[in-house]
């Protein structure tokens, strides 16, 4: 599994000063086009990106790729494609006047950025501090950890990137303010129209979107019949290795609760973090769900039976389809010691967080008691009404109104 770490990151970011400046200077001479947009999304063809793209249907427009299977991704959704990190996606870039990324600049070509109208749609409502809420954000890497004024020159960085970015769509006020001050952002960039990457869990029947999500389930992990899904989704640690994962006496408890339960546990370690989970001889009630199976997991929601996770966004997303959800965080003192929340964790997690899979294993059996199971959705519920404003389905539409407005037309 590749790793990841803000360190990293901020010692490319460094190193690339001189083609940022190149491209600045190349992006103050190629004039935009009025009415050209490029998407670009960090997990591939998915995400807010993909649902803003439905809703544009721009003939001026392309998406930036990365990869081969976003190729193929794009391909089989009729989306037109140019290589990011290409001359010509450079170009494309350069030339947008409407610039549309999820997680960073680097979702399209990151040197050809400026001058856009840039629309950042985010992966998730915050509940680990992010951005310039946290000291981990601007951490610089080793060797020039005691250089004074290092730390000070990333995070001048990171500000004048986000002062590039033209609209924020926020879920809702309480998601305003953590983005604006995450990202330094006034309060005329950050409006609240709803998250277009949620828009998929409220669209349509309830029904059918559950039976579209198990079957796009059993597309990628194979068949699962009338079997319970319970997804476990532990949050990124800057690269560290993930502490729960389950010993071998804790992986056969869990496959015991797993088989009375006629339940399958879908694993989806973070993308950029660290950490095997392979229960001890074979079984059928654990299979990997990464994204690399599933880039953008909000599909698959409504499918779903239970949700096991720490500090992941999804927590906020589970109210939507409704689903319970059991927390799993055995390192939360360290976490909100170099990470920290947004509140406290407790405001979002309760009292009953589970330290160990053997404490989850016996919360993950109790749902079996419908009492219990009510109570656990009906919390979710509560907490992705103080989160989501919308629940419509109509995100995407608002923001795309809300892109036209800010440039000066039906552009």
């Amino acid at each position: 599994m590749a790793s990841f770490s803000f360190a990293a990151g901020n010692a490319r970011k460094l190193a690339r000063i001189p083609l940022y400046a190149l491209g600045r200077i190349a992006t103050a001479i190629i004039p935009r086009r009025r009415g050209a947009w490029v998407f670009g999304c960090g997990i591939g063809v998915a995400d807010g990106a993909l649902a803003l793209w439905q809703v544009a249907e721009r003939d001026d427009a392309v998406w930036l790729t990365g990869s081969r299977e976003e190729n193929q991704d794009a391909a089989e959704a009729g989306i037109p494609t140019l290589r990011r990190h290409s001359l010509r996606g450079f170009w494309a870039t350069a030339r947008a006047q409407v610039i549309v990324v999820t997680h960073g600049f680097g979702d399209v070509n990151r040197y050809a950025v400026s001058g856009a109208f840039v629309v950042q749609l985010w992966h998730g409502i915050p509940l680990k501090r992010i951005g310039l809420d946290s000291p981990e954000t601007v951490r610089p890497p080793a060797t020039l950890a005691r250089v004074p004024g290092v730390r000070r020159l990333i995070a001048r960085l990171y500000r004048g990137a986000a002062r590039r970015i033209g609209l924020l769509p926020a879920a809702s006020h309480l998601v305003r303010g953590r983005l604006e001050s995450a990202f330094g952002l006034p309060d005329e960039r950050v409006p609240v129209t709803g998250e277009p990457r949620v828009d998929v869990l409220s669209q349509g029947d309830p029904d059918r979107r559950r039976s579209a999500a198990r079957a796009l389930v059993e597309s990628r992990v194979g068949a699962i019949g009338a079997a319970r899904l319970w997804l476990y989704a532990p949050t990124w640690r800057d690269g560290a290795t993930d502490p729960a994962v389950p010993t071998v006496r804790q992986w056969r408890t869990l496959i015991g609760v797993l088989e009375d339960a006629d339940a399958i546990l879908l694993v989806r370690s973070h993308p950029l973090g660290a950490g095997e989970y392979r229960p001890p001889g074979r079984t059928d009630r654990v299979r990997a769900l990464g994204s690399d199976i599933l880039r953008d997991v909000t599909p698959a929601l409504p499918g779903l039976d239970v949700l096991i996770t720490d500090y992941s966004s999804l927590v906020y997303d589970a109210g939507l389809v409704p689903l319970p959800v059991v927390f799993l965080a055995p390192d939360v003192d360290d976490y909100a010691r170099t990470r920290g929340f947004y509140g406290t964790y407790a405001e979002v997690a309760g009292d009953d967080v589970a330290a160990t899979w053997d404490e989850a294993a016996a919360q993950l059996a109790s749902m079996a008691d419908p009492q219990v199971r009510a109570a656990r959705v009906a919390r979710s519920e509560a907490l992705s009404a103080r989160v989501h404003a919308y629940r419509d389905g109509g995100s995407s539409a608002r923001v795309h109104r809300a892109v036209i407005a800010a440039i000066g037309g039906a552009a």
